[in-house]
């Protein structure tokens, strides 16, 4: 490609991802449900916005941190005070009993519906396993569940992403290899991998305890964060492909609840870069499916999707929730929620390639039938979701949300009475140790600046009934007021 064609494929990509995630916006529907089908026609149209012709060897590895980061973003909101013994059993259930069901019934399905060899057919399995937090967080916020059942989705999301990526990467190394290893082989590079994973995570926290210590502020800590996550990140993908990614949830997991290891308020700036990587990634991807890949897979892959999402997701669902203080509505809307994101899409990408180069039978079939399942499932839930929710009674009803402004301990009283009262408190501070104190007793921190957390389209305060101004310094809150 000429130097301007790369110039104009890059920039259309940006204003495609940007375009259709605004569209999506003023629609009020997730924006994969835009980006699929923009990314898809662009590449159809176009191979400028082709991400492999554009970038060549790189454009793998670039996916790879970049689904770092988003799940290191994932992991930053996930809550240990509130990942209850209810909720992790649930939890438990839903990764290890997902997994299993629904990568054996769609690898089943996919030899016989699609045609594939055994080794495409497994890869796929591998590959539909997971759910992931870019597609469930957006339909959460639009349906707005009951809080275990939101935490719930929201854990398993986030923590099924590196589980399935691992799980496809030794799949494909399988495949590659004559599947020459037996069960036992295969668990063993599994643990293997997870150690890797587990050992980069650890790695990643002290260093972000020790550069913490270097006080680089608000924004330029977001910035280590970032180099911290690649880096980390890429270091473990080195030792073990898809390892960075267990790596980047721990160090978000750690960065949120421990309090020596966050890097300071979270600056709007890495939502921002969140939100536009992941439009990047859907729009590149969808690019690479041609229309003629699609020709003879759309209807055996939509037979597909019916049974995963009329019989394995309710049947995981079932099981998981069993003996559980779930109600019954709860456990019906956990097995009507299971769309696949990001992971599934970039897992696809790198590995369907290899594999129809090698001649294995039906692996250039893997990336469209994922695409239709994503396309499918994301458009079927997004649509219905809501809907559903209501009808069985698990929308959380709207009360009272209140945002405390100050981090004074009294405030910090305040706040865990007021939600005792069932009030949704969520408080702000200024200060770094008045934050760790909010952090410390449960409460929800309201992110970045006080008037971008309260009135920027980013900060996630949408819905407050009312704004208490409680610091002590009286200049500040005429300002605020």
């Amino acid at each position: 490609m000429s130097q301007d064609q790369v110039f104009a494929g890059l920039a259309l990509i940006v204003v495609l991802a940007v375009g259709s995630q605004l569209l999506a916006s003023r629609l009020r529907v997730p924006a994969l449900i835009v980006l699929l089908p923009v990314g898809f026609t662009a590449g159809a149209l176009t191979g400028d916005v082709n991400p492999e012709k554009l970038l060549g060897a790189a454009f793998s590895p670039l996916v790879s941190l970049a689904v770092a980061v988003i799940l290191y973003d994932a992991g930053l909101g996930l809550d240990l005070k509130r990942f209850r013994a209810h909720t992790r059993r649930v939890v438990v259930r839903l990764i290890w009993l997902g997994a299993l069901l629904t990568a054996g019934s769609a690898a089943l399905l996919a030899g016989v519906l699609l045609g594939m060899s055994a080794g495409s057919a497994v890869m796929l399995g591998a590959i539909l396993i997971v759910s992931g937090p870019t597609v469930v967080g957006p339909l959460l916020h639009f349906v707005r569940p009951t809080e275990r059942l939101q935490h719930v989705l929201v854990w398993e999301g986030t923590l099924i992403d590196p589980v399935g990526a691992i799980l496809g990467a030794l799949v494909f190394h399988g495949v590659v290899a004559g599947n020459s290893s037996g069960i036992t082989g295969k668990a063993v590079q599994f643990t293997t991998s997870a150690a890797v994973g587990l050992a980069g995570g650890v790695a990643g926290t002290v260093v972000l305890v020790l550069l913490r210590r270097l006080r680089p502020g608000e924004v330029l800590g977001t910035t280590v964060q970032l180099a911290a996550v690649v880096g980390v990140a890429a270091a473990c993908d080195v030792v073990r492909d898809d390892t960075g990614l267990i790596a980047a949830v721990l160090m978000g997991l750690a960065a949120a609840n421990l309090p020596g290891a966050g890097t300071g308020a979270r600056n709007p700036f890495f939502e921002t870069l969140v939100h536009l990587v992941i439009g990047l990634l859907f729009i590149s991807i969808s690019a690479t499916v041609s229309p003629r890949s699609l020709r003879h897979v759309v209807l055996p892959t939509l037979a597909l999707v019916a049974v995963l999402v009329l019989v394995t997701r309710p049947l995981v669902a079932a099981c998981a929730s069993l003996r559980t203080d779930l109600t019954r509505g709860e456990r019906a809307f956990l097995g009507w929620m299971a769309p696949r994101g990001i992971v599934a899409a970039a897992t696809a990408s790198t590995f369907s390639g290899t594999l129809a180069a090698q001649g294995v039978g039906g692996a250039s079939k893997i990336l469209p039938a994922t695409f239709v399942v994503i396309v499918v499932t994301v458009t079927l839930y997004g649509l219905t979701a809501g809907p559903v929710a209501k009808r069985l009674g698990v929308v959380r009803p709207s009360r009272s949300r209140p945002l405390l402004v100050g981090g004074d301990p009294w405030v910090v009283d305040l706040g865990l009475a007021l939600r005792s009262a069932g009030l949704e408190v969520v408080v702000w501070a200024g200060h770094e140790t008045q934050r760790d104190r909010i952090r410390a007793a449960g409460l929800e921190l309201a992110p970045g600046e006080l008037f971008a957390a309260a009135t920027g389209s980013g900060a996630e305060l949408e819905g407050l009934t009312g704004v208490l101004l409680l610091t002590g310094e009286s200049d500040f809150n005429a300002l605020a007021s």
